[in-house]
Formats: structure tokens, sequence, C-alpha cells
């Protein structure tokens, strides 16, 4: 099964991380909330893959190899997400997912914008898929999803 999925991301500290083709971007200590899509191939299993780049549970072996990946020292990344997760100070804190409705875009325009023009985005024309926020990034993710779906309880 797939659907729109946001990813809140915690980043202990501050970063400056080469982002594709995006370039050098500078990632502040704080909240983020990357929306993205999973209706292709493995539908929401895209989820899992995200998670084992900067998975706490994995062993320590396991988990730098799975940063070697997402900071291109093994495989190509696929998401610009993707470089993010690779850093040592991220972590994936909550996913939020709306089965089988594509509200990408609704959701990713509800939120309050990283300021990296282009992320997350090169297939739509929205601004950004990458929202950010000191503190308190999950509940508007939930409204959004909420919001953009018409469920508004």
């Amino acid at each position: 099964m797939g659907g729109t999925y946001t990813l809140v991301i915690a980043l202990a500290e501050p970063a400056t991380i080469g982002v594709g083709a995006l370039g050098e971007c500078e990632f502040p200590a704080g909240e983020y909330a990357y929306t993205g899509s999973a209706f292709g191939p493995g539908g929401f299993s895209r989820i899992d893959r995200h998670r084992k780049l900067c998975s706490e549970v994995v062993t320590r072996d396991t988990r730098d190899r799975h940063r070697e990946l997402a900071r291109g020292e093994r495989e190509v990344r696929h998401w610009h997400v993707d470089y993010l997760l690779g850093h040592p100070a991220a972590t994936i804190e909550e996913v939020v997912r709306t089965p089988e409705r594509d509200v990408e875009c609704a959701v990713a325009r509800a939120l309050p914008d990283a300021g990296i023009g282009g992320f997350g985005a090169s297939d739509c024309g929205c601004g950004s898929h990458l929202a950010s926020a000191e503190r308190g990034l999950l509940g508007r993710v939930e409204r959004a999803h909420r919001a953009a779906t018409g469920d508004v309880t």
C-alpha cells in the first residue's frame, strides 16, 4: 500500500550538507518535516529505507554502512532527503502517513518552508517539500495531513 507520508526529523546540531544538484545547504539545528509520496512498487516500504539511513537500533557497523550510502560513498542516493538523513545528527522522530491519497503537495504547502528551494520538489511546482521549525512540528504535520484529506477532526 502506498500514499503520502511525512518524516519528522530531528537535527541535533547545525549542519552544512551537500544535497546533490542543490549544492551545499545550511541546516540549523531543530525539527524538519520532509513530505513525499510512495505510490510506486513497494509503497510505504520506502519509509523503511529512510529509517535505515539513521536508525539507532541497528548495529554500529550496519548504521555506518547506511550512512555511507546516504553520503554517496556506496550507491547513488535517490532522494534529496537521503542527504539529510545521512548526517550523523539526524534522526527520524515520527512518520505520518495518509494511505492511498496523493496529498503530497497540499501537505508540503501547509507547512513552514525550510528555505531550501527545490528540496524534494523536483517533480512538481512546489517551492520545497521540506519544512522546519524549532519545535512543535509534529502537530502541524498531523493537522496538514488531516486538512489535505478534508478530515478536520
